[in-house]
């Protein structure tokens, strides 16, 4: 069973918070999945991730460049982890059918979303109802806060 945190975006967007996230994700010497729930998503995030301040550099790759089993961040629509990752990031909604098969899984979503903040209700839900290990994480003053 994969570990799955939801993370509510309330202080910032997806733009500057994912980033942080995919830093740290590198710097524990893991790789990453960010599954987009549209190609428009996919490609405002890997202008994104090229141009992000903090970190400054997140080495990634997409459908369109190729060679995913180089990448150590692969964006995509696809419910898949070409390259190798063991931790997924699902953004705007997306899914997967295979949340079993990482380790760490990342739920972020939009606070100021009604209709996101329900969507991420029901991936709760099921995700509960399938055995997998959960954490609620809010932005806070400081960063991300672990909620109860």
């Amino acid at each position: 069973m994969a570990e799955i945190g939801f993370y509510h975006l309330t202080r910032s967007g997806l733009d500057d918070a994912l980033p942080r996230l995919l830093g740290r994700t590198l710097q524990a010497g893991e790789r990453a999945v960010v599954r987009c729930g549209s190609a428009e998503r996919l490609a405002a995030l890997d202008a994104a991730l090229w141009v992000c301040p903090e970190p400054d550099w997140l080495p990634h790759g997409t459908p369109t460049a190729g060679n995913a089993d180089l990448q150590p961040i692969w964006l995509t629509t696809e419910d898949e982890a070409p390259n190798g990752a063991r931790f997924l990031f699902l953004v705007d909604g997306a899914e997967s059918a295979r949340l079993g098969a990482f380790t760490r899984v990342f739920d972020l979503f939009d606070g100021n979303d009604e209709g996101a903040v329900a969507r991420a209700r029901e991936r709760w839900k099921a995700a509960k109802a399938a055995g997998h290990a959960l954490s609620y994480w809010q932005q806070g003053v400081r960063g991300w806060e672990k909620k109860a």
